[in-house]
């Protein structure tokens, strides 16, 4: 479930930085996640080596990876891995 909470930047004196509706206004919406303890184990991870600033900056980067590599996928691509040695795999992503 989430529920949306519109958040609009203030001035110091609690006015909004721009009047509602105008060019620089920002909304977010949030999302209330439930996780197995080893997904959470993994955001904690991911963001730890990745030095994200939030589980949120994680899970965005995610969302873009996923999207771009999915609009690929929906193209005919397919994908694969070169590893270090220089050996090129298939990599299975959407199966």
């Amino acid at each position: 479930m989430h529920s949306h909470r519109h958040r609009h930047h203030r001035r110091p004196d609690g006015a909004p930085e721009f009047p509602p509706g105008q060019a620089g206004e920002r909304t977010t919406t949030r999302v209330q996640l439930e996780m197995p303890p080893q997904a959470m184990e993994r955001l904690q991870r991911l963001k730890d080596r990745t030095e994200a600033a939030s589980y949120a900056e994680v899970i965005r980067n995610a969302l873009r990876l996923f999207e771009a590599l999915f609009e690929e996928h929906e193209k005919g691509a397919e994908f694969s891995l070169r590893k270090a040695d220089g050996e090129t795999v298939s990599y299975k992503i959407f199966v």
